[in-house]
């Protein structure tokens, strides 16, 4: 495939993606598109490369049940292929030594670059609203990426913010290191998503300043 063709297809994807919440009830996503979805979501840039986010992947029907009140009776929670909670890392400070050390390790960053950044790190983090901007921020793309993936290899999602956070924290046992960004449904679409409008160009962009 031409490299012209492989950027048609993306942007293909990119405007076809769209919420879907009723899916085709009892499907069972096989274990390496799940896979697959997660391995995407986890190559999304994040700031310090500290990759701040973690999956809480719901497959199982019991927990999705469980999940369907915390989530307002949400139909999609139910009869999607699974729900993906996104959790954003409030103490992603703490990956460092596992993403830093073995590229030092390997040769590609001084042990003082290493120093540096992590002195960097450890002095933002010092600030919760920081921990918090960055585990939302970063987990955020994170989730994005997921649901394109999704639509590359023929599943449709739904991006959840209705839901009762605190709830969901206490029933699905969340760490307190975790704060909860959204849940994402991914299913296949039993009927199409509903056609959406978007605002023009001129309205969402500014050229150089306001």
């Amino acid at each position: 495939m031409s490299q012209q063709n492989v950027q048609s297809e993306v942007l293909k994807v990119l405007a076809e993606r769209h919420s879907v919440k009723e899916y085709q009830a009892g499907h069972k996503m096989p274990k390496e598109h799940l896979e697959q979805l997660l391995l995407s979501a986890s190559q999304a840039p994040s700031a310090w490369n500290l990759q701040h986010w973690k999956f809480v992947v719901i497959e199982e029907q019991a927990y999705k049940e469980k999940l369907h009140p915390i989530a307002y009776g949400q139909k999609q929670i139910v009869d999607s292929s699974v729900v993906i909670a996104v959790l954003g890392d409030l103490e992603a400070n703490k990956n460092v030594e596992p993403v830093f050390g073995p590229l030092v390790a390997a040769g590609h960053m001084t042990k003082e670059l290493k120093d540096t950044l992590a002195g960097q790190i450890e002095g933002a983090y010092q600030h919760p609203q920081v921990a918090r901007d960055e585990a939302i921020r970063n987990a955020s793309l994170a989730a994005m990426q997921l649901m394109i993936a999704a639509k590359a290899i023929g599943y449709d999602t739904c991006p959840m913010g209705g839901y009762d956070a605190a709830r969901f924290v206490k029933e699905f046992n969340i760490p307190e290191r975790y704060v909860p960004v959204m849940l994402i449904s991914v299913g296949l679409a039993a009927t199409p998503a509903r056609p959406s409008s978007r605002l023009a160009l001129d309205q969402v962009t500014v050229s150089n300043t306001f």
